[in-house]
């Protein structure tokens, strides 16, 4: 078994997430007492949220580009950064180091192309819903991409940040994400991806009438493809 370097912290709260699901996927998959091989950095999201605040990608890259060269120089044989947003620096966490990144949108690509849809709906964060590093990558795969309407992308991005990000996960939010993913399925969603790594918790697939894909599960089961050598 190879062994996966996460990059967590961003938040802590989806980064357990990870963990568990990696864990789970290679108990299951080998039995036993198996677990996965897995080191990770751990960062401090406060510092990377000031960095998106005021469109600092690049110094945000450059934290998480450290934490990759960590993560390779450990013994790391693929790097997984544990959130959607930040893959907007993936480019530049890829050329820091000489080992893989697997990218969050490529793996949900691949888990949408399963499910047959065309058309889906997309939460996440403002930047994640809006600006094309994410869309793009969806669209390269034939894949269109349906956001909500300004207001619903501000509450989106709001619950994520005010809420979910500090580990609340409160009734009213999940009954406006449904309200919203609902919305989306109207106009067209054949399934909605959850492209924030903390939606899933506060989400779950029995919510809704319309499947929903939580990335965090999507690109933790990817992982454990990679490092068990699945094709």
């Amino acid at each position: 078994m190879k062994v996966i370097g996460l990059i967590g912290g961003m938040s802590w709260e989806s980064s357990v997430e990870y963990y568990r699901v990696m864990n789970e996927e290679v108990k299951r998959r080998l039995g036993g007492l198996h677990s996965a091989r897995i080191h990770m950095v751990s960062v401090d999201f406060a510092t990377i949220r000031s960095h998106m605040l005021v469109d600092d990608w690049q110094g945000a890259g450059e934290k998480l580009a450290e934490a990759a060269r960590t993560l390779e120089q450990s013994g790391a044989d693929v790097i997984v950064i544990g959130t959607n947003t930040m893959h907007m620096v993936a480019p530049q966490v890829a050329e820091a180091v000489s080992i893989p990144v697997l990218h969050i949108a490529d793996a949900t690509a691949d888990a949408v192309k399963k499910t047959g849809a065309e058309n889906v709906g997309l939460l996440g964060t403002i930047f994640t819903m809006e600006r094309d590093f994410y869309r793009g990558r969806l669209a390269e795969n034939g894949i269109t991409s349906i956001v909500p309407p300004k207001a619903d992308r501000e509450l989106v991005d709001r619950v994520i940040f005010d809420e979910l990000c500090k580990g609340s996960f409160l009734d009213a939010s999940r009954q406006e994400y449904i309200r919203i993913i609902n919305d989306l399925a109207e106009k067209g969603a054949q399934s909605v991806i959850l492209g924030c790594t903390e939606i899933g918790l506060l989400v779950r697939p029995e919510d809704t009438a319309v499947p929903v894909l939580d990335t965090c599960r999507i690109h933790a089961i990817k992982a454990v493809d990679m490092v068990l050598e699945v094709v």
